[in-house]
């Protein structure tokens, strides 16, 4: 199937949603249906990302609304608190306001955003030089702990700096980057899903897992958070460690991953019959890595590798986990919690938009709404 197939197919569901959620938000699969919420979730920016693309691609005004629709309810949200004491607020803004910022130029979405990178500043922990993930400032569980997803996040902050010209975003995303790479990536350029450090000392203590098979093993989604993660944070500063670390993460995602190139859930789970995939991590991942190769030269001796890479994930994508017509997902066997088994093998929200962002990347150029 051409990419270009796969996006119409994406695009018919996404307009039979937006009847079918009805000014909701999509989470993750319960009985092959999306359980909604009123935007009160970490995924809810992944909607309004897909509503966006699915605009840009056909010009169709369906779309347009609907997504101006989501920001209006992000404004909301941010005007009234709604569950944004967070370390996910690039997630929620980045794919919702600051995608309407750049494709409509509405100076509302833009103040809305950069109020949003904001609210992502009171997560800053300066005296750890960290973005705690999880719980209250000071938590005593959770006050010094980092997770790799919250690389995403970063991007919110170093557009913030550009747009405004306040530093105090970059230099706290880049000293978060930095804590990232020395801590959660391992010397096999595996990755930890989250760090913990002493709140008082600043103390490195130990690598640990909330959503992978164990503390040491490594949980597929996270390491294609550090693919992206980085390579974002390339773009915006050009340290080269930066790419390095993405490159080096990628090699080590594309070299565990089976003999039809969709992840397990985690790298080190047991491999048996019962073993979840996650096709959102290898959407993620084809995102990450089509980003990379767009930051090397021609003559880079990894292009081949990631471009090659690209193209055999994405053709498994298609072929393994395209959902029938039918259905509310764009992209199934993804994952979110196997350990608590929710939605261990389902379609969700994340692996949708990250689907059509790679196929948009792959089709139109389209670099998404996490750079400049």
């Amino acid at each position: 199937m051409t990419y270009s197939k796969a996006i119409d197919n994406t695009l018919r569901k996404t307009k039979a949603n937006i009847s079918r959620f009805n000014g909701l938000f999509p989470h993750v699969s319960e009985g092959g249906k999306y359980s909604l919420n009123a935007n009160e979730d970490w995924t809810n920016g992944f909607w309004s990302g897909i509503l966006w693309l699915s605009y840009e691609y056909s010009n169709d005004n369906v779309f347009k609304v609907a997504a101006q629709e989501t920001v209006d309810s992000f404004r909301n949200r941010w005007e009234n608190n709604i569950v944004l004491d967070m370390h996910d607020i690039g997630f929620l803004y980045t794919p919702s306001s600051l995608a309407q910022w750049k494709i409509e130029e509405k100076e509302d979405a833009k103040e809305l955003t950069i109020a949003a990178a904001d609210k992502l500043m009171q997560r800053y922990r300066p005296n750890l030089k960290i973005f705690q993930a999880w719980g209250p400032k000071d938590d005593p569980d959770n006050g010094g702990r980092i997770i790799i997803d919250c690389l995403m996040n970063m991007p919110l902050l170093f557009w913030a700096s550009k747009e405004t010209g306040n530093q105090k975003y970059k230099e706290a995303a880049t000293q978060f980057v930095d804590i990232a790479r020395k801590f959660l990536i391992r010397g096999d350029n595996s990755s930890y899903h989250t760090f913990y450090f002493d709140q008082k000392t600043g103390d490195a203590v130990k690598g640990a897992t909330a959503q992978g098979y164990q503390n040491g093993s490594t949980w597929s989604r996270g390491q294609s958070w550090a693919i992206y993660g980085f390579a974002l944070a390339y773009y915006y500063t050009k340290d080269s460690s930066y790419l390095e670390t993405s490159i080096k993460t990628a090699q080590y995602f594309v070299k565990q991953l089976p003999e039809n190139y969709i992840a397990p859930w985690d790298f080190d789970a047991p491999t048996n019959s019962d073993t979840k995939p996650d096709s959102s991590a290898c959407a993620i991942a084809v995102c990450g890595m089509h980003e990379l190769s767009n930051l090397l030269t021609s003559d880079h001796p990894e292009k081949g590798f990631l471009d090659s890479s690209i193209h055999h994930i994405m053709a498994a994508l298609i072929k393994e986990c395209e959902t029938q017509d039918n259905e509310q997902g764009l992209l199934d066997h993804g994952s979110y919690s196997v350990q608590e088994n929710i939605s261990p093998d389902d379609f969700v929200i994340w692996g949708d938009y990250f689907y059509l962002e790679a196929l948009m990347r792959l089709e139109k150029k389209h670099r998404g709404y996490w750079t400049v």
